[in-house]
């Protein structure tokens, strides 16, 4: 089974103050609340910028976030992790490599081995905090997803204006 780990979609989740309906589109707290929440939590906290997939056994980078942290590094989409900070993640689940990124929330700092085209490259990655443009993002996304609140269109540079 694979297991996907979005750490912008991921978070939006884990950090809603109540549990989402049976129906699974309607959050049980009030819009406000899960606003507070998501942003309260969500400051000063620091992320990958990477979306992990499971494999039977192992992890592997299936996107990279543009202009994030991993983008930054050196890593890649389809580098499979063998070893993060001195933990081998060559039979790990993203259960494990959460718990990984949660003990480097002191340094920020994550020493990957990936294996990438069978050669073994070691690259260092920094986490960085989710800046004030990926908070709202969340929240958004919450809001629309949970509570139906519709996502206000901004105007792209390119649109004519009237």
């Amino acid at each position: 089974m694979n297991v996907r780990l979005s750490y912008l979609v991921i978070s939006a989740l884990l950090f809603a103050p109540a549990a989402f309906a049976g129906d699974g589109k309607t959050c049980t707290a009030s819009a406000r609340e899960c606003e507070q929440a998501i942003r309260q939590l969500s400051s000063g906290r620091r992320y990958l910028g990477a979306e992990i997939t499971q494999l039977a056994p192992g992890l592997i980078i299936k996107t990279i976030l543009n202009d994030g942290p991993a983008a930054h590094s050196d890593l890649e989409v389809g580098d499979r992790l063998m070893a993060v900070n001195g933990h081998s993640t060559r039979e790990a689940s993203t259960k494990d490599f959460k718990q990984i990124l949660f003990d480097a929330r002191e340094t920020g700092v994550l020493w990957i081995i990936v294996l990438r085209h069978g050669i073994l490259k070691k690259v260092e990655a920094r986490l960085e905090p989710y800046t004030k443009a990926q908070i709202d993002k969340m929240v958004a996304q919450h809001l629309a997803t949970a509570h139906g609140v519709p996502v206000p269109v901004v105007p792209s540079a390119s649109a004519p204006q009237q």
